[in-house]
């Protein structure tokens, strides 16, 4: 399990641009990947990016590339989310999770308790 604490995001016009922030607080050690989920008010749970803390690789949801970015910086244990040319679709709770990993497929696993309290993005059109 790994805490963490997020912190940013808030209102933004369509086409325009939010950031999010969030740091791993205790067990950083053993963090492989940390990334960002949304959960909208109309659909589930979906993956947006995630990155490997250690050599910053990183992968993106179709949706988003292009337009977000995911960066860390690995001695203060946390990672950012930079959302560019944001739509309104794109309004939710972004979530923040410190143990990440991914399965043999490709998609990724994420740790159930290393969730975030959780930050609201809300696009208007």
């Amino acid at each position: 399990q790994v805490p963490v604490i997020q912190s940013g995001g808030g209102s933004a016009p369509a086409g325009g641009s939010l950031r999010l922030s969030c740091t791993a607080t205790a067990r950083t050690g053993i963090i492989y990947a940390m990334g960002w989920f949304r959960l909208p008010p109309t659909r589930e749970r979906e993956f947006v990016a995630g990155i490997i803390v250690r050599n910053g690789k990183a992968d993106y949801a179709d949706s988003v590339k292009g337009r977000f970015t995911i960066s860390n910086d690995y001695s203060k244990h946390t990672i950012y989310l930079h959302m560019d040319n944001l739509d309104a679709e794109e309004t939710a709770v972004y979530l923040c999770n410190g143990g990440m990993s991914r399965h043999e497929n490709g998609s990724w696993y994420a740790a159930t308790g290393a969730w975030g309290q959780g930050t609201q993005v809300a696009v208007s059109s």
